[in-house]
């Protein structure tokens, strides 16, 4: 099982209280992208794995110290496991993440739910739409 996980969203916010975990619980490895698009769904991105997207979705790839217990509490966060409403917002799958020290095989939470109608982050950077959209 990989150690490494993929984050785009609200997990490389600071202040958020599952950020602040990681932070604590994982080492940064480097930056990442995966071809997808990212939808706002409105508190929180969604990644939707698209190998035909024109763009791709930015984030941060770590390395969790303790995988099984970080994942579990990552699952919780996203809605992931038999014991969330169901279907599940996210899936958890490893996709390969594109690095600038090369491929990297990491675990990657994608949006499970329709996204008909969402409007699409067309940069693929969610911190810097959060920015904006939160921004006077």
């Amino acid at each position: 099982m990989t150690a490494l996980l993929f984050i785009y969203g609200t997990l490389l916010q600071p202040g958020n209280p599952f950020a602040n975990y990681l932070n604590s619980n994982c080492s940064y490895v480097c930056a990442g992208k995966i071809k997808g698009l990212l939808y706002d769904i409105g508190e929180y991105p969604g990644l939707i794995i698209n190998t035909h997207a024109e763009g791709f979705v930015l984030g941060s790839v770590v390395k969790l110290h303790q995988p099984a217990e970080g994942l579990k509490v990552i699952d919780d966060y996203e809605g992931v496991g038999p014991e969330q409403d169901q279907p599940n917002l996210y899936l958890r799958t490893i996709q390969t993440i594109i690095t600038a020290k090369g491929p990297a095989d990491a675990w990657v939470y994608i949006y499970n739910l329709p996204v008909a109608g969402l409007p699409v982050i067309a940069s693929g950077n969610y911190q810097e739409f959060a920015a904006h959209k939160t921004a006077p």
